[in-house]
């Protein structure tokens, strides 16, 4: 079938603060509806969809991953992706609503027109602590990826990342270069993509170690805000134990708090 890129679509998921994978997904989806296509019709090849939608082959295939997690789209092992239920829902606001996103440093700086980089310290597959699998719900013993990072804005040092992830969930990790890199975008390009839906996250204010005195140029009296989290993908399963620290300085936590019904 031929997908046409219409500009309702564009207007509609236009908003900037989703990722840009969730806009690829969204667009995709109201061309698939307004080219009234049908379940069992094939679409074009990956290569095709990323050249029409002007973003590369791994955020292509997170798109195709995010509407596969919603029964829209399936894919038929060697033979493509194909149309799963198109049954519409109620019309999408001309200005959707912001959402809270699960979002690694390269999302936010894309979305708030920052250029992020890193300097990796140390990257190396290890066995996982009794600890550690329990968090993540994998083996002790498990081969573990730990990363530990520096992580810039405009080249402006804002945080010091520790990422813990299980090897089994994305092998690509291990020979991935996260100097350049992103996190999250590796993740996505899975297979199956592991995409960051939940995390449970808790800051707590704290002295520098000697350590981060060291990396920050900092004095001792400057507060560090430790950030942890612990992020699920879209099955429930954990995929990233994480912890941030930031100068005080240079980070601000907000939330928005809700009754619920």
């Amino acid at each position: 079938m031929t997908v046409t890129t219409t500009p309702t679509s564009r207007r509609l998921f236009a908003d900037e603060a989703l990722p840009l994978y969730e806009r690829t997904a969204a667009q995709l989806l109201d061309d698939l509806r307004a080219d009234a296509a049908r379940s069992g019709d094939r679409l074009p090849s990956e290569r095709a969809l990323a050249t029409r939608y002007a973003v590369s082959r791994v955020t292509l295939r997170a798109a195709l991953a995010e509407l596969e997690s919603r029964g829209i789209v399936r894919p038929a092992s060697s033979r493509g992706w194909f149309i799963g239920d198109l049954e519409p829902g109620p019309a999408a606001p001309t200005t959707p609503p912001p959402q809270p996103q699960v979002q690694g440093l390269a999302d936010f700086a894309r979305v708030n027109g920052l250029t992020p980089s890193s300097r990796v310290l140390s990257a190396a597959v290890r066995p996982t602590t009794v600890s550690e699998a329990e968090e993540l719900r994998i083996a002790p013993g498990a081969d573990l990826f730990e990363l530990h990072r520096l992580r810039y804005l405009d080249d402006l040092l804002v945080a010091f990342e520790h990422n813990r992830l299980p090897l089994a969930a994305c092998p690509a990790l291990a020979t991935t270069d996260f100097t350049t890199a992103s996190l999250y975008a590796t993740l996505r390009a899975a297979d199956p993509p592991q995409l960051p839906r939940v995390a449970d996250y808790s800051v707590e204010a704290r002295h520098p170690t000697a350590r981060e005195i060291e990396l920050f140029e900092i004095g001792d009296t400057m507060p560090m805000l430790v950030a942890t989290q612990l992020t699920f993908n879209q099955a429930g399963r954990p995929i990233e134990l994480t912890v941030q620290v930031y100068r005080g300085d240079r980070y601000r936590f907000r939330a928005s708090i809700t009754n619920r019904p």
